[in-house]
């Protein structure tokens, strides 16, 4: 049965956390599924096709794409050292209340961590799966598999490439479920929003180390 709680759309007129969700529990009428697959747009910036590849997503009819850059005046080496953090998302993600690895190490594909979220979120809990941790390009990924929240199917490939003058430039792209009465737009706009202020957390964090 749905819940009794009131249906509300994402507040796209905020650039803050604090914006409304559709309650969890909806039964979506189930659609037929279509993919697309996108990939990330090389007129923006250079990379290469591996790297292109990390950040090619295959896309349903009922989901969005997305991808947030970020410039940071600090080593490749120095933003890795925070963003390899699976067990320790809080390090720069300020939505993050806290974090335990429920399983593996935090270190090797397929652990799973639990993070509770701040108060004022329109969500409560994640948990997430380390998909890939590349030591050597500086490739992190990780899929949301549960939780309290409605972010469904969500999953994010982070990537950092030197930009040739000793700062570094991160790409996120990521790709989610289009809730139940929000357009891809809204469903966009807010993660977007969501994704820029991590990453300019990571800016300030690491351009102090």
């Amino acid at each position: 049965m749905p819940s009794s709680i009131q249906l509300q759309r994402f507040n796209t007129n905020t650039e803050t956390a604090s914006v409304n969700f559709i309650a969890n529990g909806v039964s979506c009428p189930k659609q037929i599924q279509q993919t697309r697959r996108y990939a990330l747009s090389t007129e923006k910036i250079t990379v290469s096709d591996t790297v292109s590849n990390h950040h090619t997503h295959v896309v349903g009819p009922h989901q969005c794409y997305s991808v947030v850059i970020q410039k940071i005046n600090a080593s490749v080496s120095t933003v890795w050292s925070v963003v390899r953090r699976f067990d320790n998302p809080q390090g720069y993600k300020n939505f993050v209340k806290s974090c335990n690895v429920v399983a593996g190490d935090g270190i090797r594909v397929g652990a799973l961590r639990e993070v509770r979220l701040v108060s004022g979120l329109p969500a409560v809990s994640s948990t997430e799966r380390l998909d890939i941790l590349d030591e050597e390009r500086h490739v992190i990924s990780f899929s949301v598999v549960g939780g309290v929240h409605r972010l469904r199917n969500y999953r994010s490939v982070t990537t950092l490439h030197g930009d040739g003058n000793g700062g570094t430039v991160v790409i996120e792209s990521y790709v989610v479920d289009v809730p139940c009465g929000n357009t891809k737009e809204e469903t966009c706009s807010f993660v977007d929003t969501i994704v820029r202020c991590n990453l300019q957390s990571l800016a300030q964090i690491a351009e102090k180390l």
